[in-house]
């Protein structure tokens, strides 16, 4: 029998719907439909927290397979929560820019180096993108960091490629700029990105 068939028997020999078995659980009643009609299977603490709940052993609700087959997904999410823990680390430091001196500007004819904040001897549009740039990299990283547990479909796709988008557009602005400092410092958080996403394929 699979994991599927014992899950269902299990919840009818306890007289529960799916609803309320989703909230002994503490999960949604989809994931008890997904799990019931054999498209996809529980997380290791869910997996737990099932095998509790009807006072049976996880070897008892699962085959060899099986076990393998959630082993492996719970690894691909762990690897997936960490890349996306760190992208949103590494956007979120972008922050810094405001405070510390990143930028280079000439006053009097003296070459000083000032944060983004007191960065005002430029043109004001190319100030406005450097703010639009900086702002857009906090806010992609606490978006990553928020939302890890988010599965709407674009999102899921797309997050890591936001990123490595606007940090692409970033190092060629500061460099097209003229600014060193601010893009070798986005420069190596590309790197950094980039060898993270391929060592995760």
């Amino acid at each position: 029998m699979e994991f599927n068939e014992k899950l269902q028997e299990l919840r009818k020999q306890k007289g529960l719907t799916q609803e309320e078995l989703a909230e002994f659980l503490y999960v949604s009643r989809t994931a008890i439909s997904k799990w019931e009609s054999g498209r996809g299977y529980p997380n290791i603490d869910s997996l737990k927290a099932i095998a509790k709940f009807f006072g049976v052993t996880i070897d008892e609700l699962l085959s060899g397979d099986e076990l393998l087959t959630i082993a492996e997904e719970d690894t691909r999410q762990k690897e997936k929560h960490f890349r996306d823990f760190v992208y949103g680390m590494l956007d979120c430091c972008v922050a810094m820019f405001f405070f510390l001196p990143f930028f280079g500007q000439t006053t009097e004819g003296i070459l000083q180096e000032v944060s983004l904040l007191a960065l005002d001897e430029i043109s004001p549009y190319l100030r406005i993108s450097y703010f639009v740039v900086v702002i857009g990299f906090v806010l992609s990283g606490l978006l990553t960091l928020g939302l890890q547990n988010c599965n709407v479909v674009f999102w899921v796709r797309h997050k890591s490629k936001i990123s490595l988008a606007l940090n692409t557009v970033g190092a060629l602005l500061f460099i097209i700029s003229s600014q060193p400092y601010a893009a070798a410092f986005l420069f190596v958080l590309l790197v950094i990105k980039a060898v993270i996403l391929i060592k995760g394929q």
